[in-house]
Parts: structure tokens; sequence; C-alpha cells
């Protein structure tokens, strides 16, 4: 057994745990296996040069003096006899994954692969990393499929250097890495890791550097940084294909990123991805230490992969104030490079920083080691028990039916997935009700016969029987409004409405119980003032950033500030957005309320 204190958590376990995570949740079933080969040496080359490679084949013959002072030319990085071939199958297998989505084989996917590969540079092994998987697959989908824009999203907690270095000059991948900096006191501790490294020459824009200064960072933070950074560039960089650098050393528990977001939030990020590149994303694994953790992070990205409701994200909403900084140092740095920035107000960030001036604290006592590892174990097990009750509390079954309609002819365009047909409520059921609690609503007869059809599916979302439902209705501003009074008489205690297009506004909001955004091209006279009432008038003629940017920047944090039980949303006429911008909207919403959405089209 060859092993090296400097790679001791980088394990099989990694691996062997996440899988039997995904066979437990009866994941593995659902999925299309996609078999594992081993990347040629073309292929390696096409990112990595000859010296490297050499150096790597020659490994697999070494004795164990041998490999320990080839691995000494390297920073944490160890060799072991099997390296060369456990590398060469993960560059294939990402490889494999990359042909399957682009080939349209599959929609989507993810690798379970180890050795990790972003650290890995041109010429150099570096953290674990001996090829870089990820880029390789960049540069490989570039020149088999001819792709000229590729988004490389990497949430590892480390920063992805290796990756960074290989594309800091090419405009035709945006490279977005987060990671754990603190001003340059985290390893890999490179000043090039900071906001401020935004590509060189005509690479300038395209690299994108998140440094989280503080440690502690949640789920909250990670929205913001997508919300607020990296997805209205993506939207507007629009990319053919998405790679994901997925260390899930960004999650709670792990020993070296000790931030604290929960698993459910990397199904958040994944479902935001998938909005981009019609579909096209490949999640490729990088780092990922605490085995618990990690495998249900593993499980619930899979789950958003294959369209699963996804659960609620956990915690306060608000980023943190070190988050804030970093967010806005980005977006500063980036504002000559992107047209949705270019309205940014940046005069308040001269010397705005959370750097701390305290002295490092430094170990000099070696006989704490002993007990660091000891304290280390036991918040290592109160991880593992907080994970096992947390993920009990979260996950919920998925309705039998994805989508119900009562006639699919306005379904067509807005929701791709097969609809599921359902019985019109009986007319006489819905003439009583209408005469009993919503006859200030109801005051046409077009009206009246068109509830049977949208009552009748809102009662299967609320019952759970299905996840979200399409209709239509002459008069959508007085069907939303049954359907909002009878949501909130079910029992739900947050419903989000959105009304796009010119509509009579008919909710009552007065008692917090309904969210209502109103995005119409002229603002309504007589409309409600309420902290629960907020009107975005959109010109048609707006920018398409300018869409991006309120719904990315502003829409989706209310939501997700709301946590809503459900989502209604009426489309009605007159409408100054497109129906392409509609339906990004519901698709960006169906992360939120367990997927719970009723569309009313007029």
């Amino acid at each position: 057994l060859i092993s090296s204190p400097i790679c001791d958590i980088e394990v099989p376990e990694r691996l062997s745990a996440s899988y039997e995570q995904l066979q437990f949740y009866h994941l593995v079933e659902r999925c299309v296996h996609v078999p594992a080969r081993e990347g040629t040496e073309e292929e390696i080359l096409l990112v990595h040069s000859s010296e490297h490679l050499e150096v790597a084949k020659s490994t697999q013959t070494m004795d164990e003096e041998e490999l320990k002072r080839v691995s000494g030319n390297y920073d944490a990085f160890f060799f072991h006899p099997n390296t060369y071939r456990c590398a060469r199958l993960a560059v294939g297998a990402t490889l494999q994954l990359v042909d399957s989505v682009m080939l349209g084989k599959v929609c989507n996917g993810m690798a379970l692969v180890r050795p990790p590969g972003h650290h890995s540079q041109r010429n150099a092994a570096n953290g674990f990393c001996l090829f870089n998987n990820v880029a390789i697959a960049a540069e490989y989908a570039k020149l088999k499929y001819s792709l000229q824009r590729i988004l490389i999203v990497d949430w590892d907690v480390h920063h992805g250097q290796g990756t960074q270095y290989i594309f800091e000059e090419d405009p035709s991948v945006l490279y977005f890495s987060w990671h754990r900096y603190e001003h340059q006191e985290f390893w890999p501790s490179l000043k090039e890791s900071d906001y401020d490294a935004v590509g060189l020459g005509k690479g300038k824009g395209y690299n994108i550097n998140l440094p989280w200064n503080k440690v502690g960072m949640g789920n909250s933070d990670y929205l913001a940084a997508f919300f607020h950074v990296l997805l209205p560039m993506a939207f507007e960089f629009d990319p053919e294909l998405v790679l994901v650098s997925s260390g899930y050393d960004s999650g709670i528990g792990d020993p070296e990123g000790q931030m604290n977001a929960t698993p459910e939030v990397f199904a958040h990020l994944t479902h935001l991805l998938m909005q981009l590149a019609n579909g096209k994303l490949c999640v490729i694994l990088e780092g990922g230490y605490h085995l618990k953790s990690l495998s249900e992070s593993v499980c619930m990205t899979v789950k958003a992969l294959l369209r699963d409701p996804i659960p609620q994200v956990t915690g306060e909403m608000a980023p943190s104030l070190s988050a804030i900084e970093s967010i806005q140092n980005v977006r500063a740095a980036h504002k000559p490079y992107w047209k949705w920035l270019i309205y940014e107000d940046t005069s308040f960030l001269h010397n705005l920083s959370t750097e701390s001036h305290l002295p490092k604290k430094t170990n000099t006592n070696p006989s704490t080691d002993h007990e660091d590892k000891i304290t280390n174990n036991n918040e290592a097990a109160k991880i593992e028990r907080f994970l096992e009750l947390h993920m009990r509390n979260i996950l919920f079954p998925v309705p039998p039916i994805r989508t119900a309609t009562t006639q699919s002819k306005a379904s067509a365009y807005l929701l791709p997935a097969p609809v599921c047909v359902v019985k019109e409520m009986d007319k006489n059921e819905v003439e009583a009700l209408a005469s009993d609690f919503y006859a200030d609503l109801v005051k046409e007869d077009k009206t009246l016969h068109s509830l049977g059809s949208m009552l009748a599916i809102l009662d299967k979302i609320l019952k759970k029987e299905v996840c979200n439902g399409i209709t239509d209705s002459p008069t959508a501003s007085a069907s939303v409004g049954v359907a909002l009074r009878y949501s909130v008489h079910f029992g739900f205690q947050r419903v989000l409405c959105i009304f796009v297009g010119d509509m009579q506004i008919v909710p009552n909001t007065q008692d917090g119980k309904v969210l209502v955004i109103n995005i119409c091209e002229k603002e309504q006279s007589g409309t409600m003032s309420s902290k629960h009432f907020i009107s975005l008038n959109w010109k048609e003629d707006a920018d398409r950033s300018d869409f991006f940017s309120a719904v990315l920047g502003f829409i989706l944090p209310v939501a997700y500030s709301y946590q809503p039980d459900l989502i209604v949303i009426a489309v009605g006429p007159n409408r100054s957005i497109g129906i392409s911008g509609i339906s990004l909207l519901f698709g960006l919403l169906q992360g939120l309320a367990e997927s719970r959405i009723l569309a009313v089209i007029e």
C-alpha cells in the first residue's frame, strides 16, 4: 500500500459512498449508464504538454521511493502506480458524457470521476489533479462539435487555477470560479485568484473569480453569486454547452471548505444552469471530502438533472456582508466587458473591505495536533447526524404526474414535457363555488365557464397529484383571483403571483399570504399600494440584457426570499415580454415551491 498524508482525504470512498447514496434514493436506475473509457494521449494533449504526459506515463513502473521523488516536484500531489490509468479513465469518462450530451443521447449528465482535475496545469500536476478533465472536455467539444461558446462553472471551494491558466486568453470559454480565498491566505494562495483577474488579451472579461474572504458561506451567499454575477453574464454569453467543475467541498461539514451550504442548494444551482445552452449540461466531480455531505449533494444534483421537483432552500435568504462585498467587487471589475453592467454604479466601492487586521493565529504546540484531530472527527460525526435529519425533513414524494392541462394547445410552447389531460370540474360544482365564494370575482359567464378547467388542475396541484399545470381563460386576471383565494383557503401561507401583460389586478395582498409581481408595459391606475404588490413597467423595445437583469437581479431574489408554497402565473394581452422570455421565467421559477406552478394563459 502506497499512501501519502498529503492526499489522505482524496480516497476511493468518495465515489463508492456517492454511488451507494444514489442507489439508496433509486436514482441510478433512472439514469442512462454511459460506459467509461480511457482518454487517449491525443485527447490529453489538447490541453497538456507532451513532457507532462511522459512524466505521468513513467510513474506506472516506479517504486515507492521514485514515486515520492517525482511527486515532490509538485504542490499537494502524490503519484501511485495506478494514478496514470485512473486519470486517463477520468478524462475518458468525462468525454463520453460530453459526446452523449452533444449527440442528443441524453439531455444532461454527471461524471463521478477521480482524480479531480481543475488544479492541473498544462505542464504540472497540482492539488490532487493530474489531468484537467473539464479543460480537456472544453477543448474536445470545441474541436469535435465546432462549438464557439462554452461556459465552465467551478463551484469547488478551491480556485481552479489550472483551468484559469489554460483559458485566460480564450474568449470562447467563459470561466467562473468561486473559492475560499481569505485575502490570499487560503490555498492555492495566488494573487491571480482574486476578483481583479479578469483574463488576458482577447480573454479579458471571460475569467470571473469570486473570492470568499470568510468561511461559513451558506445557501443565500451561493444563490446571490448566481443571481448577481454568474447568471446575467452566462445569459449574455449564451453558451452552447455548460460544464461544471463540481466540487462539493463547498458544502457543509467539509474539512477543506468550512462552509455552511446544505445539499439542496446544489440542486437549485444545477436547475438554474439547466436553463442555459438548451439544457446541455455536464457535471464533472472535483472535490468533496466529507462523505455524507458529498454523497447527499451528489444526489441532489442528480435529482435536479432528472428534473425532479427540488426542496425549498433552507436557512436565512439574506447574503452576508462579506459575500456582498465580493459580489460588488466582481461586478466593478467586469463592468467594462458586459452590457448588463453598463449602468453599474461603482463609486461607493473605494476601500470597501472586510479584511481582518488582527494578527494571524498560529499553532506553536505540536502536541495539540492529536487533540485537533479528535475535535475534527467529533465535528464530522455531528455534521453527519445533522445531515441525516436534515435530508429526512426536506425530501418529499415526487407527484406521479409532471404537468397537467385540460386542453393541450396552450401548453405546447411553454411546457415542453408531455402533459396529462385531466377532466374538468363538474359545472354545477363550479357554479356553487362561484356563488358562495367568488361572486365578486366572477361577473361574466365566460369567466365562469373557464373555471372548471382551472380549478380541476389547481386541485390536483394542491393535493400533490401533479407538479404543475396550464390552462387558458378568456379573463385570466379574474381566474387567477379565484385561484389565489382557493389556494389560501386550502391552507397555503405564501403564494407568489406573477402577472405578465396588461390586466386588471384583483387579488388581495394585505394579509401577506399573496405576493404579486406585475410585469406590464404601462402602469395601471388605481393599483394597490402594498409591500406585497410590486409593479415592473416593461417596454416592448427594452434591451434583452435588461430583461435578464430584471429577472435574475430582482424577480428571482425576491421569489427566493419569499419562499412560496405555490406560484401562479397569469399571461395576458399586450405582453411586453416575448414567448422565449416567458418560457425562461417559467423555467427559472420551477426551482421554487417544489415546482408547484399554475399557469393561466389569456
